[in-house]
């Protein structure tokens, strides 16, 4: 009997330390309430306890909490209507103003909702969609990574030019966390950071852009096409140049020899005919007959010509 009784007071016991202990983590803080009425804040992680039944320890997170806006249609300040979808980064830094405002975990998204989501239309709204697009006034080189090597006709290649940028992406996004904090610090919650996850044109408009688009890139592939027909033209030309450089150089070269040949059997035949003057004369007389007549041809000779000496003497 003694035994049972020590067992069941060791049970209420275990059963009294379970209801009044509680476990926090290293990713949580947890607001204990008694009556409904916030008593204190635990945020050292490890085994706590608490009175039973009166108090109740509400656990929240003290990690970063993720938020992703709903997509919406918003005029840009040029009149541009876009799908702009927003995410954020956020985290309970007050607990107990988070419990007596917000409440639980699952309606703090419902706050958020209702601060980030204006905020964002009303810097979309203040400023051109390019604003919202680029970050800075970079000039973007559609040629990139398609040079050929040559830094001549490399630098000579002109980047696409876009309109101004005053503000930037990067600055609306700062923006946006600027104006939404102070409204969210009265909730217990930090907001970290906020970004536009993604920019996209309505139906309305895609197809007008998209063909806007197909026709600077059919601008771009007749720059190309251009460009490529003044470098054939260039290429031919050199090639023309040089091919008559060849051939006047061929042709110079080619005359010299002929020349120096010319020259070589000149000397050679004054050298062979200067040892007989007489049969030179004869030879050369001779390849004037041959020349000049043939089998019917008829001759008057006259007793001075000095042409026909070699016929007057054969006869």
């Amino acid at each position: 009997m003694k035994t049972k009784l020590i067992l069941a007071l060791t049970g209420v016991l275990v059963l009294i330390l379970f209801i009044c202990s509680y476990t926090v983590d290293e990713t949580e803080q947890v607001v204990v309430t008694r009556f409904d009425k916030v008593n204190r804040t635990v945020k050292a992680s490890g085994l706590h306890f608490k009175l039973p039944v009166i108090e109740k320890a509400l656990v929240f997170p003290n990690n970063l909490q993720e938020w992703d806006g709903d997509p919406g249609q918003i005029p840009t300040r040029d009149k541009t209507y876009i799908w702009v979808n927003t995410f954020a980064r956020w985290k309970i830094v007050d607990p107990v103003a988070f419990f007596k405002t917000v409440g639980y975990l699952n309606q703090a998204q419902q706050r958020l909702d209702e601060i980030i989501d204006p905020t964002v239309r009303n810097f979309i709204t203040s400023n051109r969609l390019i604003e919202a697009v680029r970050n800075s006034n970079r000039e973007l080189d559609t040629f990139e990574d398609l040079g050929d090597g040559d830094p001549k006709r490399d630098k000579a290649k002109k980047p696409i030019r876009f309109s101004q940028v005053f503000v930037g992406r990067d600055k609306i996004d700062t923006g946006i966390l600027n104006q939404a904090k102070p409204k969210l610090s009265q909730f217990g919650i930090e907001l970290v950071d906020v970004k536009i996850k993604r920019i996209n044109y309505v139906e309305e408009v895609r197809k007008s852009v998209y063909d806007r688009m197909i026709a600077e890139r059919k601008q771009i592939a007749q720059k190309f096409r251009s460009e490529g027909r003044g470098e054939a033209q260039k290429i031919l030309g050199e090639k023309e140049r040089e091919l008559k450089r060849i051939e006047s150089e061929a042709y110079r070269t080619a005359q010299e020899i002929k020349g120096k040949a010319d020259a070589e059997s000149t000397l050679l035949y004054a050298a062979a005919y200067g040892l007989d003057p007489e049969f030179y004369s004869f030879i050369k007389t001779l390849e004037v007959y041959e020349a000049a007549l043939s089998e019917n041809s008829s001759i008057i000779l006259s007793t001075d010509s000095e042409l026909f000496k070699y016929l007057k003497g054969y006869q």
